[in-house]
């Protein structure tokens, strides 16, 4: 069962890496917007509490009262931006209006004694939310009494909150343009760190199932080192058991072999010398088995021989299609006569070449008309058929038998399979013709044939 596939290790490391930065960048950009908000009220601040000094000494106490001096064009003044709308208000004694907007609020401080010269700031709706300073004042004698100011002026907030947004910008654009190209050095610096793991998977990848040879890497970091010596140690110790697996195979093979021939004569020769129905009858199943246990140690021999340092080892060449299935149909005519089958050969496309292993090819071919002829039945027609598909060769073995249904064809490739319980074969002869397909770099299957019967096809690539 294959696990689910995770992040990659790119995206991870760069998740790490650029999420604390991305969270800095946010703090950061908190902080500037405070900061900037709190630059902006002190300006703002520092400039109401000037105008409210400003008209203040405007106020002079007499001996009537107070006099105002405040021109019309001052007023108009106060009140000329309407972008950035200003408020004045003159109350004395405090609260009740002597000049200016009655709709300024009084200060938080109102219910507690005046702190005449100490300005009060603060945030009020009036009738939009504006900064508000209000100033106490002692002014002396004014007529019969002392004479106590109260000055409020009140500004727009927004000429505030657009100055901090414009001093948040100008620190948080150079600030994202740098967490930017910190982003392109880190992705980067972890593409090239993986490097050498992305050389490792290309290795890997790009390696046929009989490459077992170690993997090289140069100038690899210590990690990934340990990890391709880790896989190097691994590749060995399958070479290794691959082929004490195959040398018992041969072995086991060739030490069978001769037995099993000398079995296979014996029973020849005692057939021969027996009259005995009964015993002829005893015989005769014994040399069927000799016979099937002979095949069987050949077909094993084959299966080793078709192991991918086998197929190194016995060295490629250029075959020549033509004469090789010619050849294998004219050793196999005889025995197909004897079994009662038409067995001939259809040249498609002439002078077809492939690269590989003759003597496996060979028994490939071999082991598709033998199934074709054991399997087809008396009176069956069997062409071999060789012909060009695109870049591939195609070598089909036909045959007008009862064919395989659906659900059977992929499973005789199976290895002590058989499609069916007739015949004399042993389940080795489609699984070996497949393994030598697949070492050459192609492929077999079995196909229906049409009206009846069944294709063996063996893809393999042309030269």
């Amino acid at each position: 069962m294959t696990a689910p596939a995770g992040r990659s290790l790119h995206r991870q490391l760069l998740l790490w890496l650029l999420l604390p930065q991305l969270v800095l960048w946010g703090v950061a950009a908190f902080g500037a917007y405070r900061l900037a908000s709190r630059h902006a009220d002190e300006l703002v601040d520092a400039s109401l509490l000037q105008a409210a000094r400003a008209l203040a000494r405007q106020i002079k106490p007499t001996a009537s009262g107070l006099f105002v001096d405040l021109p019309r064009s001052a007023q108009d003044i106060l009140a000329a931006d309407p972008d950035d709308r200003v408020m004045y208000m003159v109350s004395s004694p405090p609260g009740q209006l002597l000049l200016g907007d009655a709709r300024m609020p009084p200060p938080p401080l109102s219910s507690s004694l005046p702190r005449f010269n100490q300005p009060v700031f603060f945030d009020a709706t009036v009738p939009e939310r504006m900064r508000v300073v209000s100033l106490d004042l002692h002014l002396g004698a004014a007529g019969a009494a002392d004479a106590t100011l109260r000055v409020q002026i009140a500004r727009s907030s927004a000429p505030r909150e657009l100055l901090a947004r414009r001093m948040l910008l100008d620190t948080a654009l150079p600030l994202s343009l740098l967490i930017a190209l910190m982003s392109m050095v880190v992705w980067a610096g972890i593409r090239r760190g993986l490097k050498p793991l992305a050389e490792l998977q290309r290795q890997m990848e790009g390696r046929r199932a009989d490459a077992l040879d170690p993997v090289q890497l140069q100038a690899a970091p210590p990690e990934v080192s340990a990890l391709a010596g880790a896989v190097n140690e691994l590749l060995g110790q399958v070479q290794h058991s691959l082929a004490t697996q195959r040398r018992f195979i041969s072995d086991a093979a060739h030490q069978l072999r001769t037995p099993l021939a000398g079995l296979k004569s014996q029973t020849e020769l005692a057939l021969e010398a027996a009259t005995d129905p009964a015993l002829r009858q005893r015989l005769a199943r014994v040399h069927e088995s000799a016979v099937r246990g002979a095949r069987l140690v050949s077909q094993l021999l084959v299966l080793a021989r078709a192991e991918p340092e086998a197929v190194a080892i016995q060295g490629w060449q250029t075959v020549d299609c033509d004469r090789l299935v010619r050849e294998v149909a004219s050793d196999w005519v005889p025995r197909a006569l004897a079994a009662d089958c038409d067995l001939g050969v259809d040249i498609v496309n002439e002078g077809l070449r492939v690269q590989g292993v003759a003597l496996l090819l060979r028994e490939a071919v071999v082991n598709l008309i033998d199934n074709a002829v054991r399997y087809a039945g008396a009176g069956a027609v069997i062409t071999v058929r060789l012909r060009q598909a695109g870049d591939d060769v195609w070598l089909d073995v036909e045959d007008d038998g009862p064919g395989l249904a659906p659900d059977l064809r992929e499973r005789a490739f199976e290895r002590f399979v058989r499609g069916s319980t007739a015949g004399e074969g042993c389940g080795l002869g489609l699984a070996i013709a497949r393994e030598i397909a697949e070492r050459h770099g192609g492929s077999a299957e079995l196909l229906p044939a049409a009206p009846r019967g069944c294709i063996a096809r063996l893809t393999l690539p042309a030269a």
